[in-house]
């Protein structure tokens, strides 16, 4: 089994965050896999984003504003 950080984006509405995780590879089966903890956390920074409650998401990742260009 071997572990490796990736970053996810989320996003939402005009937000994107920067979730990092962990990717579990096994060699086996549907690897790689997430951690049940980092499928939480990314759950929780898009309920987050979908409230606009920047404070928790940024606990939880880096939170970008996107914003349209001409």
């Amino acid at each position: 089994m071997k572990k490796r950080h990736h970053i996810k984006l989320v996003h939402e509405g005009s937000y994107v965050a920067e979730v990092d995780i962990e990717l579990i590879e096994t060699g086996e089966g549907w690897s790689p896999y997430l951690s049940l903890e980092d499928a939480e956390k990314l759950d929780d920074v898009r309920v987050a984003l979908r409230r606009e409650d920047i404070d928790t998401a940024s606990k939880l990742s880096k939170v970008y504003r996107l914003s349209p260009v001409n």
